[in-house]
């Protein structure tokens, strides 16, 4: 498909700096073949002047709407655009200034209904956002579930950079209302749908994730609870490596209860640092990876990072099971503020 426009999506919530920084990004694009709708999901902080402050250089449109949540949001933004393709990007992203040439070049080359990128952290991010960007991109972590497939057909993209046609959004009407685990869903129905998907592994994006340990505990919680509500709608899709964070979650919880019974009978410190060694190591494993990466601060954040991802999404993940497949209650939902608040 030759001169394939791109319209950008974009849903915003409150976060007017955010919104800047993308926006200037996109201005330094070296390919010009899109548009921007920027759409405003009910936000106490509105960014109309720093939208018209970009107008004169990027074709871009600016809606407000009362809040429904990112996925009804990006619903919003597409019904309003007329590209040939549908890009999505959260509101903490910058672009690099050659992704929109990479995307079109590789969708001309060879053509799908849907795309995924991966996602990266610039030198000038914090060492928190360092380390939650390792936390969700190492293969430790995620066991490369996060784009590490190239397969044309069955890779999973995610709404911080994806992108499908207008066919696809025609088919599909788009986003469900589900509040967390939007993207997965969508991409389930796409796949469903006998469409295809691929990773463009070089149209990457920055991905600032402005948050600290205590909103991405709740974040990814909620991801946890997700996965089980997208059981319940998509026979088949809960796979093995999905149970792996609740598995870690008590497999520590287990080392931990017997070191301390051990401590009580052995009356030693051998025994308790046996039962805790599994843990010890892991962490070793994931400081020594980081710090390999990332410089040493960020290698002893990476490790609570981590911890705090595998344990907040075993514990949503259990939660769920519970509360949706043993009491059969229907979806779960864990904190259902805005996670992008």
């Amino acid at each position: 498909m030759d001169n394939l426009k791109l319209s950008i999506v974009i849903p915003l919530y409150n976060r007017p700096d955010e919104i800047d920084e993308l926006l200037d990004s996109l201005e330094k694009q070296t390919s010009n073949n899109f548009d921007v709708i920027v759409v405003e999901d009910g936000s106490d902080k509105p960014s109309k002047d720093i939208i018209e402050n970009h107008s004169n250089k990027l074709d871009i449109k600016y809606f407000f709407k009362q809040n429904t949540g990112p996925g009804l949001t990006r619903n919003y933004g597409a019904e309003r655009s007329d590209g040939d393709y549908i890009v999505f990007f959260d509101s903490d992203c910058i672009i690099p200034p050659d992704y929109i040439k990479i995307v079109t070049e590789s969708l001309e080359k060879e053509y799908v209904d849907a795309y995924g990128g991966p996602d990266a952290a610039l030198p000038t991010f914090t060492p928190v956002q360092k380390a939650i960007s390792y936390a969700m991109t190492s293969i430790l972590s995620t066991g490369g579930i996060r784009g590490a497939s190239e397969k044309a057909g069955k890779f999973h993209p995610r709404s911080f950079n994806m992108g499908f046609s207008r066919k696809v959004f025609e088919a599909t009407s788009g986003f469900s209302n589900m509040r967390f685990g939007e993207d997965i869903d969508m991409t389930l129905r796409i796949l469903e749908q006998g469409f295809t998907t691929k990773l463009i592994k070089d149209a990457f994006v920055y991905h600032k994730r402005r948050t600290d340990f205590k909103k991405f505990f709740k974040q990814i919680f909620n991801s946890g609870c997700a996965r089980i509500n997208l059981k319940l709608r998509h026979k088949g899709s809960l796979k093995l490596i999905h149970t792996f964070p609740s598995l870690f979650l008590l497999g520590n919880i287990f080392c931990i209860l017997a070191a301390v019974v051990s401590a009580l009978i052995f009356k030693n410190i051998a025994a308790p640092l046996i039962c805790v060694s599994p843990l010890v190591l892991f962490a070793l494993m994931v400081f020594v990876d980081s710090v390999r990466q990332n410089g040493f601060k960020v290698g002893l954040l990476s490790v609570i990072a981590v911890y705090v991802q595998l344990s907040a999404y075993g514990l949503g993940f259990l939660k769920a099971v519970w509360h949706g497949l043993i009491r059969k209650k229907g979806d779960t939902f864990g904190f259902v503020r805005n996670f992008y608040k």
